[in-house]
Formats: C-alpha cells, structure tokens, sequence
C-alpha cells in the first residue's frame, strides 16, 4: 500500500475545532488511500453534527477538495487516490458477495453467536491477494472450539481460491473492550454485521467509549445486510448438543493448546496479539501500529498535534 506522494500546504497554529475534525477523518482514511463521499466523512467525524452542517463547514476549509465528478472529499494534493479506490471498489464487490455468504455458513457453526465481516473488504477497499476478514463471538468456553470448526471451513474455501481469514474472535463474556483509541472504534464502526444482530446491538451498547471517537456512527454501515438474522440453526443446535457441559470444557481446553502451539510456530506471538479463553486475537502485522504511525505523520505535515489524538 503507497502512502507516498504526499505533500500538504497547510501549516497552522491554531485550526477551528470542525476544520480539525474533518482533516482528521480525511488523514486516517488517506492512510489507506481511501477518499471518503459526506456520508462517510460524517459518519467518522470525531465530531457530533448534522449533514448539512458539515458540508457547510466543508466549504470553507481550504486543505479540503470536494470532487464533484466523483462526489469524494480528500486531502489537498491527493486526487490520484480517488482512481485507487474506485478500481478497489469495482474489484470488491464480487469478494464482498462471497464473503456474506461465508459469513451466513459460519452462523450455522457450532457456538457462534455473532458473524462480522471487518477489514479492507468491510469498505470495499480490497487490494490484490488481501483476506476476506470476519470476527465471531462465541458462546463463553467454546471459543476455541468455534474456532476449529472456522478455520477448517476457510481451508476448505481455499480450494475456490478466496482467503478466509477470522482473525478476531471473543466470547459473549469479554464483549467490553478494554483498549479504547481510533483504531479500535474504526474498526468497530467499520465492521459489517452479517449474522446475529441482537449480540451485535449488545457488543456496540457494551462499548459507549466508541461513541466519544465516532459520534455519528452509532449503527452500521450503509451498505451492512438489512436484516442480520440470528444464529440457532437445527444443524447447530444440534451439534451443540453433541458437546454437554463437561465434555465440551474439556474439549475447549484441548483445542487451545493445540491451535496456540500451531500458532506459535508459524507466527510467534505479535506484540498486537492477545490469546486466552475468552479472546483470540491474532494480529501478527502489526496493523494497529502501522496505521497509528502513519496518521500521525500525516497529522504533523497538516500542522496538528498529534497528542490531542488521545486515547478516550
């Protein structure tokens, strides 16, 4: 992913609190070479407003462009990734299809209460040879064995060639995030809910914190299934009640260690990676880190101070 090119005319020592706002939501998002239509711009701004208002304020901020072929806002000196993200959306929605409907066979798996699709792919913003990213939250000490039965499904989609990748998965016990910054509420305003809305509604009303960094995103995205559904299949019902309390603990058990010694070997342990009972998260590329140190370097060639972007 380029994020070079970038040359900014803006140096300020003082910006009003909305011209702030809407260069931020532009720089995180410029990060991945994603210019962002009003709808999109509101939605991220970490800013409460109404629609009208913003483009209003919009007008007026000279580091802004509005394409009106188009209909994106980017940063000043940045047209050419407006190209970017229209080949990457034409290019994914073919993969964005597919992978709701892999989402819909996950909510048959055993355990599973919630399937999300997360990622590039939950923009449209898929580049060549990415993973279709989903988290999934699962009955409490049943995650690993949820767990098993995903990965061995995205094995076997492998053989058609697409990359099932469930690299976050959580208990209905750890719904709370415990870390609250940008990148986590992003990626919880991001995600795209396929199955198991009524656990979706709670893990967003478990985690008001989202709402201090995205006070416009308070549901999904626009282009998320209207209709969710819930998980309870009679396919996995029953094979749920293959699994009795004692049997499935030790079960569970004997999974995590099995998959975490296979994690070990192929991956290590990543510094962004967190694996217990209640949570699998496996981010061995550093994601968080990378987008942190890049936005805040956009921050600076636009002459704002990247500290004001604390955790809330």
């Amino acid at each position: 992913m380029s994020v070079t090119g970038f040359s900014p005319s803006l140096a300020q020592t003082f910006v009003a609190p909305y011209e702030r706002a809407a260069l931020e939501t532009l720089a995180y998002s410029d990060i991945f070479e994603y210019p962002l239509t009003l709808d999109e711009l509101l939605r991220y701004l970490p800013l409460p407003s109404q629609r009208d208002e913003l483009a209003t304020q919009l007008s007026a901020i000279r580091s802004i462009v509005y394409d009106k072929a188009s209909g994106y806002y980017h940063l000043n000196g940045r047209k050419e990734i407006i190209a970017i993200r229209e080949s990457r959306q034409s290019a994914s929605l073919a993969s964005f299809k597919r992978a709701l409907k892999y989402g819909r066979i996950m909510g048959h798996l055993p355990f599973v209460r919630m399937v999300s699709m997360t990622g590039s792919l939950a923009v449209l913003n898929l580049s060549k040879n990415a993973d279709m990213d989903f988290m999934l939250i699962t009955t409490p000490r049943r995650l690993w064995v949820a767990r098993a039965f995903a990965v061995t499904f995205g094995r076997l989609m492998r053989l058609t060639g697409d990359r099932i990748c469930v690299n976050l998965l959580v208990s209905e016990n750890a719904l709370e995030w415990t870390r609250h910054d940008l990148y986590s509420a992003r990626e919880m305003g991001q995600m795209i809910p396929i199955v198991g809305a009524s656990v979706y509604r709670r893990l967003r009303d478990l985690n008001p914190w989202v709402e201090s960094f995205l006070p416009n995103a308070v549901s999904a995205p626009e282009h998320s299934p209207k209709n969710p559904g819930e998980t309870g299949s009679r396919l996995q019902k029953l094979l749920e009640f293959l699994l009795p309390k004692k049997l499935g603990n030790w079960l569970d058990g004997l999974l995590m260690n099995i998959q975490l010694r296979k994690i070990s070997r192929k991956y290590g342990r990543g510094m962004e990676s967190n694996f217990t009972v209640e949570i699998c998260q496996g981010n061995f590329h550093n994601h968080r880190t990378w987008a942190d140190e890049f936005f805040h370097a956009r921050l600076v060639s636009l002459g704002l101070n990247p500290e004001e972007v604390a955790e809330k």
